[in-house]
């Protein structure tokens, strides 16, 4: 993976009919493939395919009705050479997706949501994205109080990196992303992307996802649809180029490579 003013471009497959940016377009399997493909051509060094919506509020989705949406779509693009993340907090979903050739998991919980995460990607050789979570979408607005926001954050992944590590997980295979808007208000995203540095906990490679979340938007003074963030959300990818971020998941891979 990249690092410093070149961060790698994650291109974002939902397979949802629920996500808040793009939920239902993509729901097909030919239509998924389709915009994987797309973003792969605009210039994604990763395809990270999800089947259950994270977004704040949003209610989980049974194992089954996960793997169906997302193993079909993993198998034909690894299919085909691309490099695809997981994204799941379902070790049995990792797995399926795993043995169908994907090369990253994206786990929003980092390990918490499933006790049997950890050993599933300790026992495969993928790349193990952990992010900052504290509850599921549901509830997690209910968990944004923090003292120090950047310092609790950092504690917390550290200790998430640890229990990796100890579960077999090499270093060298961890991403940490510090879950811009999970169980965080506005000012808490902002503080977090004002220390980025901070992130850089034992040399660990950092994925940040920021695109056309809702705290951007809050920068816009008329109405507007999550694509019209894209911009920002652009501007906000080379800012943290800047500050060394080795990953950006984005959904619009073209503005973000220009």
């Amino acid at each position: 993976m990249s690092s410093g003013s070149s961060p790698e471009l994650w291109g974002i497959v939902n397979v949802t009919p629920d996500s808040f940016s793009d939920g239902g377009r993509y729901f097909d399997l030919e239509l998924a493939i389709a915009k994987a493909d797309i973003l792969s051509e605009q210039g994604a060094d990763v395809i990270d395919v999800g089947g259950e919506s994270t977004r704040p509020g949003a209610s989980r989705v049974d194992a089954e009705e996960e793997a169906r949406r997302v193993v079909p779509v993993v198998a034909s693009l690894a299919k085909n050479g691309t490099v695809v993340s997981v994204d799941t907090m379902r070790a049995s979903t990792a797995r399926l997706a795993l043995d169908v050739g994907a090369k990253i998991v994206n786990d929003v919980s980092g390990g918490l949501a499933d006790k049997a995460m950890l050993a599933t990607v300790a026992s495969s050789d993928a790349d193990y994205v952990m992010m900052h979570w504290r509850a599921h979408s549901a509830t997690m607005q209910d968990h944004a109080e923090y003292f120090d926001v950047v310092a609790d954050v950092v504690e917390e992944l550290t200790n998430r990196l640890v229990a990796a590590e100890q579960a077999g997980i090499s270093s060298d295979r961890i991403i940490l992303d510090p879950g811009l808007g999970f169980a965080k208000s506005s000012a808490h995203n902002w503080s977090i992307l004002q220390d980025l540095s901070a992130f850089s906990i034992a040399n660990s490679r950092l994925l940040l996802g920021a695109s056309r979340k809702r705290f951007i938007g809050e920068l816009m003074t008329e109405e507007h649809k999550p694509e019209d963030r894209d911009a920002l959300s652009a501007v906000l990818g080379v800012l943290a180029a800047e500050a060394g971020i080795s990953a950006l998941r984005v959904h619009n891979v073209k503005i973000h490579r220009e």
